[in-house]
């Protein structure tokens, strides 16, 4: 495999960011494309440290694009940078212009974990015509699924983690708004409202000891509810880079018969 890091200036972020990018030699393309998002803490370089992702599409026909999305939920903010675009326009057209790519619904994937896990979904049920898969480890799937209420915080656990928490509403209601509840940041409004036509394979598995386990199979459950074929795993483990590095694995394994990747 060949890698690179990609160093351009987005449009939508208004700045210059990277995207780390894992390319196959050897091999004739077009190739698929995997886009995989990094958590809240994360940049674009800690998919290639923190696991074995090369190694484990070093046989694939494969190009693995792993983003830089700063703490913007893959969401254009309502205050803010237009992380999500950066994404969908900026970055996806310059990787299909540069590299030989299949430039096409059926080619192109996305996964991540905690806010990439939400990332994911959000991209791929909001844009179905771009993605025809998508995977999430250990997501935080219900973040745009309840209001935030600032006034609320004061009211809420202990004085000592006060700050912290009126923090982050503040990031909140600044990204997603005080009431997200319905809007195209909320996954349980886009799964029911893509196209029964254009529904986007779903896989996403969380581990038992995390703390999104809930948000995972409250998810699942309504998923079922509407009738949304998916796949849902729990395993053991917590939110960490030993749990993502097994499960990406499958996530790998999960692609292959829906990007045709044993047949190229």
């Amino acid at each position: 495999m060949a890698f690179c890091e990609l160093k351009y200036f987005s449009p939508a972020l208004q700045k210059q960011t990277a995207a780390n990018i894992i390319l196959p030699e050897g091999k004739k393309g077009p190739f698929s494309v995997l886009y995989l998002l990094h958590g809240l803490s994360d940049d674009h370089t800690i998919w290639h440290r923190r696991t074995s992702i090369e190694r484990y599409v070093q046989d694939l026909p494969l190009i693995v694009v792993m983003p830089d999305n700063g703490r913007g939920w893959y969401t254009d903010a309502v205050e803010g940078p237009a992380s999500e675009t950066a994404i969908v326009l900026d970055l996806m057209n310059l990787v299909d212009s540069l590299f030989p790519t299949r430039a096409e619904r059926a080619g192109r994937c996305v996964a991540g974990l905690s806010m990439g896990g939400y990332g994911a979904f959000k991209l791929a049920l909001k844009y179905p015509n771009k993605f025809c898969a998508a995977v999430s480890h250990s997501g935080a799937l219900g973040i745009g699924h309840f209001p935030l209420r600032p006034e609320e915080v004061d009211s809420v656990g202990d004085d000592a983690n006060l700050e912290e928490r009126r923090r982050w509403m503040r990031e909140m209601v600044r990204i997603f708004g005080e009431d997200p509840v319905g809007s195209t940041n909320d996954l349980y409004a886009l799964a029911k409202q893509v196209p029964q036509s254009l529904r986007p394979a779903l896989r996403f598995d969380c581990g038992t000891e995390d703390f999104l386990l809930d948000q995972n199979r409250s998810f699942h459950s309504y998923l079922a509810e509407i009738g949304y074929p998916h796949q849902y795993e729990e395993f053991p483990g917590g939110h960490d880079w030993s749990y993502w590095d097994r499960h990406v694995q499958e996530t790998l394994q999960f692609f292959r018969p829906i990007l045709s990747l044993d047949q190229v």
